[in-house]
């Protein structure tokens, strides 16, 4: 059921989110912090595609991408435009063969797998020694999303995040929210955590409304100051955390 609704999305994805004003400044926000870890030449996994976006940036660099999809629509989507994309869930990376200098994975898609636990061995063997796993999952509290929704006198959706249990989304798709103890204990002693910071601190999430463009211009560039600082950084819409394959 799932899948189906994100096959169904796979043809506006783009226009509801990648191409989007708050879309395209969370997306560099997390490139910025991505750029360095992989050079030309190198090869990465891309776990969780979507149509391709994050893979094109890294190919652009110079940079090999092997990428996968659990939405056949959006593996296809990525293939249209040059990606080497197939559909699989992330849950089955243990299909996969090679040896790769890294792994990513943008914008919750980890948040759909409920034990990353299972992830560890399969991504140790695909990843090298020194490498690293860069995930941007979504965090338990965001202080943008319960503040919009109390608002919006939503309360159910202000607080969804906070359950340990995860909650189901729009898709009928149940989304678990791990905190960054839970995913350092899901992938060690394999990996280790190098460091973590917030994504969408003061970039708001895509659904809220109303922001000009100028304001959220201000609010990327504040956000370069304050993504780093324990207060703020748990209180992000997503996480980007980065570790090191030993």
């Amino acid at each position: 059921m799932a899948v189906k609704a994100f096959d169904a999305l796979a043809p506006r994805y783009d226009e509801l989110w990648t191409h989007s004003a708050i879309g395209r400044l969370q997306r560099a926000v997390v490139w910025r912090r991505l750029d360095p870890l992989f050079r030309p030449g190198q090869s990465i996994l891309d776990l969780g595609c979507g149509t391709g976006e994050d893979a094109l940036h890294f190919m652009r660099r110079g940079i090999r991408v092997r990428a996968i999809d659990a939405s056949l629509e959006m593996a296809r989507i990525a293939r249209s435009r040059g990606v080497n994309a197939t559909r699989l869930s992330i849950e089955r990376v243990d299909r996969l063969k090679g040896s790769y200098d890294g792994a990513i994975s943008d914008f919750g898609a980890l948040n759909c797998v409920h034990h990353l636990d299972a992830l560890r061995r399969p991504l140790a063997r695909l990843i090298r020694t020194g490498g690293c796993l860069a995930i941007c999952v979504m965090g338990r509290c965001c202080l943008w999303e319960t503040a919009w929704y109390l608002i919006q006198a939503q309360p159910r959706k202000a607080f969804r995040r906070w359950s340990s249990r995860g909650a189901v989304s729009s898709f009928g798709l149940r989304v678990y929210y791990p905190s960054i103890n839970q995913l350092s204990r899901a992938f060690e002693p394999e990996f280790s955590l190098a460091r973590w910071c917030g994504t969408g601190v003061t970039i708001p999430p895509s659904y809220v409304t109303g922001v000009s463009d100028r304001l959220l211009r201000w609010l990327a560039g504040f956000e370069e100051r304050v993504a780093d600082w324990p207060p703020w950084r748990a209180l992000a819409d997503h996480r980007l955390v980065i570790f090191q394959r030993k």
